[in-house]
């Protein structure tokens, strides 16, 4: 027996005890790889009639299958010498379990996004009630439980800043900068809460850090703008607005902003 038929054997005679463990993308996998196997080598009477019985033992147990069943209704026939329609059965199957995996996967991806929302709602909750511990504790929970997601943290930071909690807007947006080193968008709000804060310097270093990874946003530079203005550096200020409307000739904001600054300059 060559190898190749020695290989397809041993992936057929698996399938009971993979469908045993419950594991249906597996079992369906090694019954079309073993038929590929079978089919591409030539046999000897005496090996196909091993092979033929191994695979009626087979499409019986996958019929016999309750939970496949209910993935794929359809009978699953096999005759002596019917390999290749077997083989399309078996690339048809698989079709439905990976649509089914899909779905199971979609499922449990509204489920978790549905559990982020409720616990958001739950955290907005306690700082509107100004019960800041039991916002922190709720917060601090969901980013552990979603850990690696930079927009989730983003999102308990707008809320932190609108709740005028400036400290802890600074730090969810601190270590989601940690999950993405690259986002602009994270550099703007830091900046702009270090800006409320009064804390001039650091804002300005973090949208400086901005500009290495582009310079062509103009509410990137509007903002460093903004701070400018807060920090009375008229000349900086000027600088800012000016990128911004070189940028976007029609940001009506960042022209306003210009000639102020100018004006303030004298």
């Amino acid at each position: 027996m060559s190898a190749d038929l020695i290989k397809s054997r041993k992936k057929l005679n698996s399938v009971a005890t993979l469908l045993k463990k419950g594991k249906y993308m597996p079992a369906v996998q090694a019954v079309h790889d073993g038929l590929i196997l079978f089919l591409k080598n030539q046999v000897m009477k005496n090996e196909r009639d091993e092979f033929e019985e191994i695979l009626q033992k087979v499409t019986y147990v996958l019929n016999s299958d309750k939970e496949l069943r209910k993935i794929y209704p359809l009978v699953i026939s096999y005759e002596p010498g019917q390999e290749r329609p077997l083989l399309d059965a078996m690339r048809e199957l698989l079709q439905e379990l990976q649509k089914a995996l899909n779905e199971e996967v979609q499922g449990d991806l509204e489920a978790l996004n549905a559990q982020k929302l409720a616990e958001l709602e739950k955290g907005q909750a306690f700082l509107d009630e100004q019960d800041w511990d039991k916002a922190a504790a709720t917060f601090d929970q969901l980013v552990r439980t979603f850990s690696g997601d930079p927009e989730l943290k983003a999102d308990i930071a707008d809320r932190y800043l609108n709740a005028g909690r400036y400290k802890e807007a600074y730090a969810m947006l601190d270590d989601a900068l940690k999950d993405d080193p690259n986002a602009i968008h994270l550099y703007n709000r830091i900046g702009m809460v270090l800006r409320k804060m009064q804390d001039f310097e650091t804002a300005e270093k973090y949208y400086l850090k901005a500009l290495t990874l582009t310079t062509n946003d103009e509410y990137l530079h509007y903002n460093m703008g903004r701070l400018y203005y807060d920090w009375r550096k008229w000349g900086k200020m000027a600088s800012s607005a000016n990128k911004a409307v070189e940028i976007n000739p029609g940001f009506a904001e960042a022209v306003k902003m210009l000639k102020f600054a100018q004006k303030k300059m004298g």
